[in-house]
């Protein structure tokens, strides 16, 4: 896939997926945490492919590229520098976290799309939440995802944001009317998105153990 940045004042995959995973008016997820964790970890790999830093060469995720912008600089550093290549999958697994999912989200606080609200259940737990403050990114993303699901073109990085939205339920959740057999194409020809099909059906059957 060609190198293709971000345009000034779009957000980066990672932002885009976690926004479209909130919602609007409590600032929660959407989805599970886990799912959420995936999907966040998948859009960290689509963002490095898309900025032509990475690739999967056969099974294996290797860096190709130069430099990147600051929010993906360190993951695409652990990658270099892991003694032996990983799967996909595998770096999915390695990626995702509640903290990386944080850190987004407080780039978004930052931007001023989404607001910090900290609540505290029963005195104890202190819960962070991130409803929207600025609906325009959230509105154009959505006004793209359904023209590439209409007109069947799309640029590539709503093209990768369709395969992550669809492996993880959201697309559903967002386009419950939308052609999902044009997602699943995607998603199965979109290699981060099919690495994070496999995470959830792994953390699927761990949970389905977990309960017998």
């Amino acid at each position: 896939m060609d190198a293709e940045s971000p345009n000034a004042g779009e957000l980066s995959l990672p932002q885009a997926f976690l926004l479209l995973a909130t919602n609007d008016a409590d600032g929660g997820a959407e989805i599970t945490q886990p799912v959420l964790q995936a999907g966040v970890a998948g859009a960290i790999l689509a963002e490095l492919d898309l900025l032509g830093a990475i690739e999967l060469q056969g099974k294996h995720v290797r860096v190709t590229g130069g430099p990147v912008p600051d929010g993906v600089q360190h993951h695409l550093e652990l990658i270099r520098h892991k003694s032996r290549p990983h799967t996909a999958h595998r770096w999915v697994s390695i990626l995702e976290s509640r903290a990386e999912v944080h850190r987004i989200y407080e780039e978004l606080a930052e931007q001023g799309v989404v607001r910090h609200v900290g609540e505290k259940r029963l005195g104890l737990f202190r819960i962070t939440r991130y409803p929207e403050q600025d609906h325009a990114p959230k509105a154009a993303l959505l006004k793209d995802i359904e023209a590439g699901l209409g007109s069947g073109t799309a640029d590539a990085r709503t093209t990768a944001l369709i395969g992550l939205l669809h492996v993880t339920g959201l697309l559903e959740k967002l386009f419950a009317d939308a052609d999902h057999h044009r997602a699943r194409d995607i998603a199965n020809s979109h290699w981060p998105s099919h690495a994070v099909a496999e995470e959830i059906r792994m953390i699927a059957l761990a949970e389905a153990e977990a309960a017998t």
